[in-house]
């Protein structure tokens, strides 16, 4: 079962959140050596509206292999165009065979920017 982390993200500004995918007893760092990674920022999951979106390997996501840690990024134009509110995202991670396992997801909250 893919992990809930509920993100907030403020409205014009650049942001970044770092999520390390463990597993196993003891938990452990996934060895993320080839890998890929996507994640889609949508107002519900159901939604045929994409908000945001982040790929590997130049496009919003920063995988470290080693370490088992994704770092999601977004850029303060592109947060700054998203209308404040509660959206849905979730993050899945592809193996070099192409198995498909969503680490995790949740509701992420964009507060209002007021500078402008």
């Amino acid at each position: 079962m893919a992990a809930r982390v509920n993100l907030t993200i403020q409205q014009g500004a650049t942001w970044s959140q770092s999520i390390q995918w463990k597993t196993g007893s003891p938990a452990a760092p996934v060895n993320l050596t080839g890998y890929t990674a996507r994640a889609q920022i949508r107002p519900s999951k159901c939604s045929g509206v994409i908000v945001a979106e982040m790929t590997t390997p130049a496009s919003g996501i920063v995988i470290d292999p080693l370490t088992g840690k994704f770092t999601l990024s977004l850029s303060a134009p592109t947060t700054a165009a998203i209308a404040p509110g509660q959206y849905m995202y979730d993050l899945e991670a592809t193996a070099p065979g192409s198995s498909v396992t969503r680490v995790c997801g949740g509701a992420v909250s964009f507060s209002a920017e007021v500078t402008r």
